[in-house]
């Protein structure tokens, strides 16, 4: 099962020479495969982009920007994670030569993702998670999982080892989280 590291700046910060540090702690401490950089409103967005790559690349981990497939491309991400409100941005990311995630909240979004050839989806939320509404529990997420056949990352008040077991008997692609990887 892969793990997806998710930036915040309330956890990173918006500095780069902090950043830096506490980003490659967190690759040392929990080696995961995939990170997003998400930072929604820093204005030196570009810059701890490149810093994040970097390090991705350091650490073979892939590299993921949020929301903005010009700029994954231009400095070398692996991939974009789109929001759920940019499903028609996935053929464009794909043209760019970007894998290409989005987020989903419901079955329809998972399919629509599917069908127009998303990489893969995080689904949430599985657990609770503040601000992010009703958990869908683990018995929803493997009901979508007989319903699709895209890569399923789950996401949602993923802090415990407990929560990243029982995900992993659901059989998903992987997990995400900002507070796990950061604690």
């Amino acid at each position: 099962m892969k793990k997806y590291l998710i930036t915040s700046p309330e956890h990173y910060t918006q500095k780069a020479e902090s950043f830096a540090q506490k980003l490659e702690e967190s690759f040392l401490r929990h080696k995961p495969d995939m990170a997003l950089y998400r930072d929604k409103q820093n204005a030196a967005y570009e810059v701890l982009a490149k810093i994040f790559v970097e390090l991705c690349r350091k650490h073979k981990i892939a590299a993921y920007l949020h929301g903005d497939a010009s700029l994954a491309q231009k400095i070398g991400a692996d991939g974009v994670h789109l929001t759920s409100t940019q499903y028609d941005a996935i053929s464009t990311a794909k043209e760019k030569g970007l894998l290409v995630g989005i987020s989903a909240h419901t079955h329809d979004e998972v399919l629509e993702a599917q069908n127009r050839g998303a990489f893969y989806v995080t689904y949430s939320p599985i657990f609770a998670s503040p601000d992010k509404g009703e958990p869908k529990g683990i018995e929803e997420l493997q009901t979508l999982l007989t319903l699709c056949d895209i890569n399923v990352i789950a996401l949602g008040g993923i802090v415990e080892d407990a929560q990243i077991k029982a995900i992993a008997k659901a059989k998903v692609y992987g997990f995400a989280s900002i507070r796990y990887f950061y604690e």
